[in-house]
């Protein structure tokens, strides 16, 4: 993987040259794409309706966030881990269970910002539980044993009701308000969204550039060449779980305030490969991947029914379009829509960046 390479490169550079490696904790900023991405996101309350603000951007970003601690483990660990969600959905119910709701026989009426910390510290714990048991399995078991514990939290909600409340779920639960601001209105709860997922993607790719994540990306690459040179393995892989953890349950938090209530329906097997496929279509090997797959998701989630309807067949059918799409993605590209417009790039890059003379008898 690119990172890893450029990593090594910086590592073993200054061996040669006696200089101390130069320190890359942040994306290059010399990118104007990505200058002219935040400058949209910015603005975005300024040209879009209150629809597309939170139904189509902000419920991207949380399936982003959700798919991005996804990435985290089988990008940089080599770990496919399909409870994510469901972790992001224990995260939700604490809040609806500590917090205040309309289920007052269950909610214990936490002010949020006591209910929030103690939701995230119970489902990076869920989570790292998880992950331990994940680590001491590879390949497909792994894959296996983090979907058991998905498909086990989703049957457990939909039939503990002292809890849970069973099927119909935690309903009518309350949203911060503080210094005068309801903060699940359309354009404050946006930028709250867009400030987790900005703070979770700098973090992911910082860690991905720090000791920790090097020894990481060589734990995946190498798990038994890192145990010889003394690394501890599965404490740097359930290390890892514990950090996309508490990821999954920032956006598990924001999922529950969106909607003001969370059910099993949230945490089914289905939306946990969802997210799977979320993070496949992006590509899996960069931090912004998971939001372009999240992205491409949303937007035919919330149109292809309609598309579907326009064209005479039954709307109910709106996966096929999803599934054609997830299939025609992986077919042209291992690495998602990344992976296609780097060959894009690349098939471009030749002829923008020939200089003057290349061709020599010219």
């Amino acid at each position: 993987m690119s990172v890893t390479h450029d990593a090594r490169v910086q590592i073993h550079k200054p061996a040669s040259t006696g200089q101390r490696p130069a320190v890359r904790g942040w994306p290059d900023i010399n990118n104007p794409a990505a200058w002219v991405v935040a400058v949209i996101l910015l603005i975005m309350p300024l040209i879009a309706n209150g629809f597309f603000l939170i139904e189509i951007f902000a419920t991207t970003l949380i399936l982003g966030t959700i798919a991005l601690s996804l990435m985290f483990l089988a990008g940089y660990g080599g770990m496919v881990s399909l409870m994510q969600l469901t972790i992001a959905g224990f995260a939700a119910y604490m809040v609806a269970v500590f917090g205040v709701s309309g289920n007052a026989n269950i909610s214990l009426g936490w002010p949020w910002w006591l209910a929030v910390p103690m939701a995230l510290a119970l489902a990076t714990i869920f989570g790292t539980l998880g992950g331990a048991l994940a680590v001491r399995t590879e390949g497909i078991y792994t894959i296996m044993i983090t979907l058991a514990i998905g498909a086990a939290f989703y049957y457990f909600t939909n039939q503990n009701w002292a809890i849970f409340n069973g099927h119909t779920g935690i309903n009518t639960v309350a949203t911060p308000h503080f210094w005068g601001v309801n903060w699940r209105s359309d354009i404050p709860f946006y930028y709250i969204v867009l400030a987790v997922a900005a703070l979770c993607y700098f973090a992911v790719d910082y860690i991905s550039r720090a000791p920790f994540g090097l020894a990481l990306q060589g734990v995946r690459d190498n798990p038994r060449r890192m145990a010889a040179l003394g690394f501890n393995v599965n404490a740097h892989r359930v290390a890892a779980y514990a950090v996309a953890s508490f990821i999954a349950g920032l956006a598990g938090v924001l999922q529950v305030w969106n909607y003001r209530q969370i059910s099993p329906g949230s945490v089914s097997v289905g939306a946990c490969i969802d997210v799977l496929i979320i993070a496949v279509v992006g590509g899996i090997t960069r931090p912004i991947g998971p939001y372009i797959g999240a992205l491409v998701f949303v937007l035919l989630r919330t149109f292809a029914l309609d598309f579907l309807v326009k064209i005479g067949l039954d709307g109910n059918r709106f996966r096929l379009l999803i599934g054609l799409g997830f299939l025609a993605i992986v077919f042209w590209s291992s690495d998602g829509v990344i992976g296609l417009w780097q060959r894009w790039c690349q098939g471009r890059r030749p002829t923008a960046n020939r200089p003057a003379g290349g061709h020599g008898h010219g």
